[in-house]
């Protein structure tokens, strides 16, 4: 879900027109006392979880009566669920006390032990306990008014409005974050995906209405109505289930991504009145957005039904599966939603803690796209914008500590701007775009139809790359703020020496690769790139021409803040030490120490000229390195080492023993 339209309540269109902070100021000002709507907690109490756990969801029918003009729900829901215990005596689900339960029947059985604590939280106490292996199939027949409390991400859990520019006529749900229960009995919970839905809804002859899955049929009815009857076998989180019903107009197209068996259908439900000729252009990129996210990610998950959009003026767009609910269609939030379809529907964030699976993916998908399918321009502009909101808030953590908060499950700047910057960085301290995107396909095909946690996308990280990605997590995930930097430089002869400090509003140290963009009078370019993991690092480079300037992270891979970058003509330049290599003789190591903070390449030739040994060295810690050769037989050998400021051969000796 596209973060500006959550916050920007009754500020519609207008998210999608800021292109800056300062742009937004009004925006926030004027969402303020929305925002203090939606600071409320889940529902269901921690023992109505329980008693919902004590079943897992297979299979969801929602059999509803709904008019495009009007709140009101009528209708039956059935759950088919199997036991995660041995036995079941009371089916609990959430269901706002606004409607009224009129029947609840199990196994065929009536129930009559109906507890209702007015709050949301049903719990049935069956009649006859079921004993597994057998399921639970529980028809529920209800019908009210859905309330008006605006407790979902967006507005109220289910809505009807007449949209401002046409005059059409929209009722719509949006269940995200705890607001299902708003219109259907259901159970909230992240974890327990039905694997399959159907969605049938029963309205005016004159109305469509667009669901999850595939229209399998549309039942012409008595009384001037008709039965739009959606079907999808593919598993779906309580929150992604959805309606839209108005009088749309219907456009189809088509994308066709490699390796799908058949075209997908894009399905559009769009406002009648001149709505298509406006956003037709619009709308028909969704087919290369569509194909361009299959070809980096995986094929589009749900290529066997459809994807689309449902129009409801929610001021943004919601990624219901299979079938978006947007009010318009700028580039980004088309590519957002549609983003959603892998990152948030197809693999769901096991908590609202960890959203920012969901969201930040999803953002950082349109710096992606932006890049492919515009420019890299406006990739890197959107990018710039992206940071500078996450700057705005130098406390709080991508984490969401706080899943009873609404507001901050949805903060724009952290689970959404600093996300992206987040994946972003991850990007870049992984170094290597086929390990990044093989790592992002691993983690979609793990826990595709599933949910997962942020250490579950830290494990497929560290296994795709072999490293440890423990203190980038610690840092950006859990940790608040981030880096500053001061850096100092002058150029004596061909040594150039940086010397770069590391400041936190949250004092914490944040340990990151920096690129470093050194210009010269000759009009050359070269961009280095060093690990800063010491509040204070010392670098000695050697370079070709005069200095003219220096630009730290040129390219926005870190999202930091620069206090200042000067050059101190005070600033001594020491010429670079020689490599030191010891013990020597050696048996099982030689460790090589003076050596220079830039990457080195080393080689290791034997008494004849020939090269027996290869390696290469990010960089040396504490400017000291150890390297094995315990493979090499006994002998007399040359190491040579070249950077960018030490080029040197070191004769050495290989012991048998000692």
């Amino acid at each position: 879900m596209n973060k500006l339209r959550k916050i920007l309540l009754g500020c519609y269109g207008l998210a999608f027109l800021l292109t800056s902070p300062a742009a937004a100021q009004t925006a926030f000002s004027c969402a303020e006392a929305r925002v203090n709507t939606v600071q409320r907690k889940a529902i269901a109490t921690p023992g109505h979880v329980k008693r919902m756990n004590q079943y897992d969801v297979g299979f969801y029918k929602l059999d509803l009566q709904l008019e495009r003009n009007s709140r009101s729900v009528a209708g039956s829901v059935t759950t088919i669920a199997k036991l995660t215990n041995s036995q079941l005596d009371t089916f609990a689900f959430e269901l706002h006390p606004n409607f009224e339960i009129l029947s609840v029947v199990v196994n065929g059985e009536p129930q009559q032990s109906v507890s209702n604590d007015q709050q949301g939280n049903i719990s049935v106490k069956l009649s006859t306990p079921i004993v597994a292996p057998a399921e639970l199939t529980a028809v529920i027949t209800y019908s009210g008014t859905a309330p008006s409390g605006a407790n979902a991400a967006i507005g109220n859990g289910f809505n009807t409005a007449t949209e401002p520019v046409w005059g059409n006529q929209v009722t719509w749900s949006l269940s995200e974050p705890y607001a299902a229960y708003e219109w259907w009995p259901t159970k909230q919970v992240l974890t327990d995906k039905a694997d399959s839905v159907h969605v049938f809804v029963t309205t005016s002859a004159d109305n469509k209405a667009g669901s999850n899955g595939l229209l399998t049929n549309t039942v012409p009815l008595s009384d001037n109505k008709v039965r739009y009857e959606w079907k999808s076998k593919y598993p779906i989180a309580y929150y992604l289930i959805s309606v839209a019903v108005s009088n749309y107009e219907e456009y189809l197209i088509y994308a066709n991504p490699a390796g799908v068996p058949a075209p997908i259908p894009v399905l559009n439900y769009i406002y009648r009145g001149g709505a298509l000729n406006t956003y037709r252009a619009e709308i028909d990129l969704t087919t290369p957005l569509i194909e361009f996210f299959s070809e980096l990610y995986i094929l589009y998950p749900f290529a066997r039904e459809k994807y689309g959009h449902s129009m409801a003026p929610i001021g943004g767009g919601m990624e219901h599966q299979t079938m978006t609910t947007q009010s318009t269609f700028t580039f980004t939030l088309t590519a957002h939603e549609l983003a959603h379809q892998w990152f948030g529907d197809h693999v769901t964030c096991a908590s609202w803690e960890d959203i920012w699976l969901n969201e930040g993916f999803a953002s950082y998908s349109e710096y992606l796209a932006l890049e492919r399918l515009q420019n890299k321009q406006a990739a890197t502009a959107w990018m710039r914008d992206a940071q500078a909101y996450a700057k705005q808030t130098p406390t709080g953590s991508v984490r969401v500590p706080d899943t009873t908060n609404v507001s901050r499950i949805f903060d724009y700047r952290l689970t959404y701007k600093k996300a992206a910057a987040v994946v972003h960085m991850l990007r870049f301290e992984i170094n290597d775009d086929a390990l990044f995107f093989q790592a992002l396909r691993t983690y979609l095909q793990e826990f595709g139809g599933k949910t997962a946690t942020t250490a579950d996308l830290q494990r497929v990280v560290e296994q795709t790359t072999g490293r440890n990605f423990s203190y980038f997590f610690e840092q950006w995930y859990t940790g608040e703020s981030y880096p500053g930097f001061t850096v100092e430089w002058n150029q004596q002869g061909n040594q150039l020496r940086l010397l770069t400090t590391q400041f936190s509003t949250a004092n914490n140290f944040f340990k990151t690769d920096l690129e470093y963009l050194i210009r010269t009078a000759d009009g050359n370019a070269t961009t280095v790139r060093l690990t800063h993991d010491q509040p204070i690092e010392d670098y000695l480079l050697e370079v070709e021409g005069t200095v003219t300037s220096i630009t730290l992270d040129p390219n926005l891979w870190v999202l930091h803040r620069l206090e200042r970058i000067t050059r101190s003509p005070n600033l001594e330049v020491e010429q670079p030490l020689p490599v030191l290599l010891f013990p020597n003789p050696a048996h099982a190591a030689i460790t090589l120490a003076n050596m220079a903070f830039t990457p080195t390449q080393g080689a290791v030739y034997d008494a004849t000229g020939r090269l027996v040994k290869q390696f290469s060295i990010n960089q040396a810690q504490n400017r000291e390195v150890s390297i094995d050769i315990r493979e090499l037989p006994a002998g007399y050998y040359i190491l040579q080492v070249n950077n960018q400021t030490q080029q040197q051969r070191i004769p050495f000796a290989k012991a048998a023993r000692f």
